[in-house]
């Protein structure tokens, strides 16, 4: 589907491109029955940040601070309508190519939004740099972030230049929502 253009997408820069299609064409040719089910999902839990929300309510659930989930919603959703809203209204960029028609493993579609920025990679460093904080395992946090991430690609529904800017949206997100609107509702 191609979509009118407002700004410059990274197809528009030439390395980007390049580097792109490098990755697509990587993933294409490393395609397994195994990694399918595997990464496909991964992308569908993280689908609408239900994996992010299931993940901060069991924090908020286990610290005994239900107003946890709150917060985190109200995070998510904030940033899900800037990201899948505002953002990706502004660039409209096409997703990768698919080779067939046929159905999607595990009840997933083809989005029809614009392919830039990648809201699930947004959405997972979003959460990623909430869940770290006062974590004893960040590194845990960001590599979850990272494989949902990774998914998108894999899966064809991004292109890696997307993935890495959502992914640098999400820190920026996560770090604004950690001062304005934190997890936690105590001081630690």
């Amino acid at each position: 589907m191609k979509f009118p253009s407002n700004l410059p997408t990274p197809s528009d820069i030439p390395a980007v491109s390049s580097l792109d299609d490098a990755i697509d064409a990587w993933c294409r040719d490393h395609r397994h029955p195994v990694a399918d089910k595997f990464f496909y999902g991964v992308s569908s839990a993280a689908d609408h940040s239900l994996l992010w929300n299931v993940l901060v309510a069991a924090r908020g659930v286990r610290r005994g601070e239900p107003s946890m989930i709150l917060r985190g919603a109200a995070v998510f959703g904030i940033e899900s309508a800037l990201t899948n809203g505002a953002l990706k209204s502004l660039f409209n960029r096409e997703r990768p190519e698919v080779e067939s028609d046929e159905a999607l493993p595990m009840g997933m579609r083809r989005p029809v939004t614009s392919s830039f920025p990648s809201g699930h990679a947004t959405a997972a460093f979003t959460a990623a740099a909430l869940l770290s904080k006062d974590s004893k395992h960040p590194a845990l946090w960001y590599g979850i972030a990272g494989v949902v991430a990774g998914s998108r690609v894999y899966t064809r529904m991004h292109h890696a230049s997307d993935v890495l800017a959502g992914a640098a949206l999400g820190a920026l997100f996560g770090a604004i929502a950690i001062r304005v609107l934190p997890l936690s509702g105590k001081r630690r």
